[in-house]
């Protein structure tokens, strides 16, 4: 009988994959050597691979330039980035280089499109996209953002109050959108999100609020984001046609009006046996909103999407030394890592995420039932399942000199930002070292320090003990 893990792999998956593959009996992810950087910069370890940004924002670009000639679409797509996604400068400038524009969520991101501005990265004709239930602090740095000259800029109403802000401090004409609040799935404990405006008050808030004030301001968008993502389900279509509807609705007397924005959610593959075809999914949403403008006879719109995990997530891994074996019963192997899931993944606890997680060596070894448990003392800090089934299964250490390093894939969205990048982490657990790699002028693949382990003192610090 074959009990190795290798064997384990080849007889669930199809492997190897277009990412993943193994080289002298190590893991290669995007033809990446980690044990040559987890030997020249140890564990804990982040590692993002930029290049995979660009071809995340390629394949969608494509997918969507195929609906269109398919369907015969007329609109144009515009591929944006959502930067609550990763705010990380190296992150949101490699995704500019690859002609998108970009969606913020808070004040304090368009500090960072005027950083973008001032480094050259971005010019007064992208679009922004701004979202979110917005403070003044907020409205007034959109406002200065038009104010200043950049012609794209869309402030996305997410209640009737917020068109005043604007009417008061804006001076020249601007462009604007409206977030339609989606029912949210069955499961969930509301019946209708807390973003946006009713779908039903929105033709009455137009002809009351906006219309016959078209020198000054003019509805350009409708914008939905449903939390389960784009899904080939009963519900995420039923929205879908929904948004269609009452942009046609709208088109018959805003002529101004020219795109839906359908928002995030593409998924990324969380497991080997990952399937999902983005082709036909979005020939089908491109075909429903074509047809819905078809039978009310209005000009198709300007399609935005805003990826946030799928431009960023699969960009990212983190690596983990296993440092104990622990037996605490009959049926529970503990391995303990260097590092801790609550501070690193937080996803993994908060929402129960499921990461691909595969070790990076010791395929050939025979494979067991474990259960991963990080360092701090909380009795939640543990990883114990995996997408595709309700366990997790890792080669034995056998008493090995060379340690068992584990590897979580795809973790690039939203983990710092939850976790607190450089702050204060559980049982001050420290941030791990984190390693960028990517092309360097000359079209070399290196590696590079972005920033080292989380000291004691940058702690001591924010507490007050220096």
């Amino acid at each position: 009988m074959n009990n190795t893990y290798t064997d384990l792999v080849h007889q669930t998956f199809n492997f190897p994959q277009e990412d993943f593959k193994i080289s002298d009996d190590y893991l290669q992810y995007n033809d990446v050597d980690l044990k040559a950087l987890i030997d020249k910069y140890g564990t804990p370890l982040k590692v993002t691979y930029l290049p995979k940004i660009g071809q995340q924002i390629g394949k969608a670009k494509k997918w969507f330039e195929n609906a269109f000639r398919r369907h015969k679409y007329e609109g144009k797509y515009h591929y944006c980035y959502c930067t609550k996604s990763s705010h990380f400068s190296f992150v949101v400038e490699e995704a500019l280089k690859h002609d998108i524009h970009l969606e913020t969520s808070y004040a304090y991101d368009i500090e960072i499109i005027n950083r973008l501005y001032e480094r050259r990265k971005i010019n007064k004709d992208i679009f922004i996209i701004c979202n979110g239930f917005k403070q003044r602090a907020y409205t007034s740095r959109i406002a200065k953002l038009i104010n200043s000259g950049f012609k794209n800029v869309i402030p996305i109403l997410d209640n009737k109050e917020e068109l005043e802000m604007y009417k008061r401090s804006v001076k020249a004409p601007f462009k604007l959108g409206i977030r339609v609040a989606a029912e949210e799935e069955p499961s969930f404990p509301f019946y209708t999100s807390r973003l946006g405006i009713r779908a039903r008050d929105i033709l009455e808030f137009y002809v009351d609020k906006i219309e016959g004030y078209e020198d000054k301001f003019q509805l350009k968008m409708l914008h939905i984001f449903l939390n389960k993502g784009i899904k080939d389900d009963i519900y995420y279509w039923s929205e879908l046609n929904k948004i269609a509807n009452l942009y046609c609705q709208l088109k018959k007397i805003c002529p101004e009006l020219d795109s839906i924005n359908i928002g995030g959610g593409f998924p990324i593959k969380h497991s080997l046996a990952f399937e999902y075809d983005y082709q036909f999914m979005i020939n089908e949403i491109v075909s429903t909103i074509k047809k819905a403008c078809k039978r009310a006879k209005v000009p198709v719109p300007n399609i935005f999407t805003e990826f946030g995990s799928f431009t960023v997530g699969e960009s990212m891994a983190h690596i983990y030394s296993v440092i104990g074996e622990k037996t605490q019963n009959d049926r529970e192997i503990w391995y303990m890592i260097d590092s801790s899931f609550i501070t690193t993944l937080p996803d993994t606890w908060g929402i129960g995420e499921k990461f691909l997680m595969l070790p990076i060596n010791k395929w050939k070894n025979e494979y067991q039932r474990v259960v991963l448990g990080g360092i701090t003392c909380d009795s939640h800090d543990y990883y114990d399942s995996e997408e595709h089934i309700n366990e997790v299964f890792l080669p034995k250490v056998n008493g090995d000199k060379e340690p068992l390093y584990v590897g979580f894939f795809h973790t690039g969205a939203y983990q710092d930002q939850i976790s607190g990048y450089g702050g204060i982490k559980h049982c001050l657990i420290p941030s791990p070292k984190h390693i960028i790699v990517g092309y360097d002028k000359s079209g070399k693949l290196v590696d590079w320090v972005y920033a080292k382990e989380q000291s004691a003192q940058s702690m001591l610090k924010i507490l007050g003990y220096y």
